[in-house]
């Protein structure tokens, strides 16, 4: 769907989870064996990680400025059930919120939001505006203040809307 590169570290998990869906076209990779092999999922998960999908999208909607296209869990109450421990480098004695090895993937998107905090990269992941979009993307603008995933796309369209709505 959109020619950006992927966001940066451990956010690049969420934003992969976000768009799993399509929206347009309505085809989800989730429906897919592989699509929840990738993500580690077994297939009673498949709820629970839709649930966090669409949190994640209304919370990367918000990072952009817009509302939410539906009613959802919280993305703080779905965390908040995340396991997680503090790793320290021996080396030089940092520290990183962590998943546990074979942690269950609500952990491991906890881990990547804590990360993307620390890193204050968290806010520029973001969801398109476009309706029937809501792709996931990391706004890598000087002024953080990209609404579309694809400028020639989704961007496009929005404005041609725009322009045909004067002239109507």
């Amino acid at each position: 769907m959109n020619e950006r590169s992927a966001a940066p570290g451990a956010l690049a998990l969420v934003e992969s989870l976000v768009n799993t869906l399509d929206i347009e076209s309505g085809a989800d990779t989730l429906d897919t064996e592989e699509g929840w092999a990738r993500f580690g999922i077994a297939e009673d998960g498949l709820a629970e990680a839709r649930e966090l999908r669409e949190s994640l999208r209304v919370t990367l909607l918000a990072h952009a400025g817009h509302a939410p296209h539906r009613g959802v869990t919280p993305l703080g109450a779905l965390l908040s059930r995340a396991p997680l421990y503090v790793a320290v480098d021996d080396r030089d004695g940092s520290a990183a919120l962590a998943p546990a090895p074979d942690a269950p993937l609500l952990s491991r998107v906890a881990a990547a939001v804590a990360e993307g905090l620390t890193q204050g990269t968290w806010m520029r992941l973001k969801a398109c505006e476009s309706e029937t979009c809501h792709w996931a993307y990391y706004d890598r603008s000087p002024a953080g203040r990209g609404r579309w995933c694809s400028m020639q796309v989704c961007g496009a369209r929005a404005k041609m809307r725009r322009y045909r709505a004067k002239e109507g």
